[in-house]
């Protein structure tokens, strides 16, 4: 494909965006100042790489040519750069790729991933605990910050359900592929016949919203006060500090009881209530959207699943794009971006597709 014609539009766009940043009053509306400097960033480092691009391939081809001279020592030195030459110019193609397709706004935003034990009774809360650590160690590698919203745990160390905040640099972009249903096969450590058993977990990762995606009635919400329970730390045991936010129009319940005061919790409630509602006036939008994340939500059973964790095997398989790796102790410990890559790779090539055939 000649991206050529592509990236002349977005070289004419950059003056355009600069003159409108600069008019007065632009940071007025903060949404669309936000939205038009997301925009110039984005094209500005999309033609930083274009030019990058072409001095790669610049200077790849003299090293070839070097590379083939009389002179031995300069030629070993020619060919010995040229590997990481030809990373570069893959890893620079990718992201020009992905530059050029149409922008999906949500995947700037931050995510709120919710994790719900399935079908597997205590193994699966364990295995849902599991996966709140892996994601959390990811977050860790990416130089994003995870906040805890809301917990169940389980009386075996697990959780029957945790809610937790991810912020960074577009970080729904990343997690948008956990939302589905997680297969575990391990042996249980109350297993003592050494019989392997098959557990589930949900994940739904949600874009956050802002106040400006969703307006929330006073008059549409029934917020209510409730008494924090279960083992969720020293400041969660004795106060009426938990909040229940009801949204009494599509009864969406959300209850929040982590935070250390009722004000906190009925704000991280409303937030997860507005990404709630996002999602839902995001998937009355898109039809094709609305089928994609029910097939990847599914209801928890052993037979809708997206990945599954061999444990005797070592071995991670996810099912969307038939990828198995044989490294599930390092996945687990929060090396999942081979993973993402797998997955960002193949949607990113059925999106070139469509923009190609369009």
């Amino acid at each position: 494909m000649d991206y050529g014609p592509l990236i002349e539009k977005k070289r004419l766009r950059l003056p355009e965006l600069e003159t409108i940043m600069a008019q007065d009053g632009f940071f007025n509306d903060q949404k669309t100042a936000s939205e038009i400097t997301r925009e110039y960033n984005r094209t500005k480092e999309l033609l930083e790489d274009w030019a990058r691009l072409h001095d790669c391939q610049d200077q790849i081809a003299e090293n070839q040519e070097l590379a083939k001279g009389d002179d031995a020592e300069m030629a070993e030195m020619a060919a010995e750069e040229i590997p990481a030459l030809e990373s570069e110019i893959e890893n620079l193609q990718g992201k020009v790729q992905y530059a050029l397709l149409p922008h999906d706004p949500n995947e700037d935003r931050d995510a709120i991933v919710e994790i719900r034990a399935g079908t597997g009774g205590d193994e699966a809360s364990l295995f849902a605990g599991n996966l709140y650590r892996m994601y959390q160690r990811y977050a860790e590698t990416q130089g994003w910050r995870c906040e805890l919203v809301e917990s169940s745990p389980s009386d075996v160390g697990g959780y029957k359900e945790v809610v937790f905040k991810v912020t960074g640099e577009e970080v729904f972009r990343f997690l948008k592929y956990e939302s589905g249903v997680h297969r575990v096969q391990r042996v249980p450590e109350t297993e003592t016949q050494g019989r392997i058993h098959t557990s589930t977990a949900t994940v739904a990762v949600l874009p956050e919203a802002e106040e400006v995606d969703v307006e929330l009635k006073t008059d549409e919400l029934h917020i209510q006060a409730t008494r924090s329970g279960g083992p969720g730390g020293q400041h969660v045991n004795t106060t009426d500090s938990a909040v229940q936010v009801t949204h009494l129009p599509t009864g969406i319940m959300v209850k929040c009881q982590d935070g250390r005061s009722q004000g906190k919790n009925k704000e991280k409630a409303l937030q997860i209530l507005r990404s709630k509602l996002l999602e839902a006036k995001i998937r009355e939008e898109a039809e094709k959207y609305s089928a994609h994340r029910k097939n990847l939500i599914g209801s928890g059973g052993r037979e809708e699943k997206i990945r599954t964790y061999n444990f005797p095997q070592n071995r991670l398989t996810d099912h969307r794009v038939n990828l198995t790796l044989y490294n599930l102790e390092q996945v687990v410990e929060g090396q999942v971006a081979d993973v993402i890559d797998a997955l960002q790779t193949s949607e990113m090539a059925e999106r070139l597709a469509e923009l190609e055939s369009a």
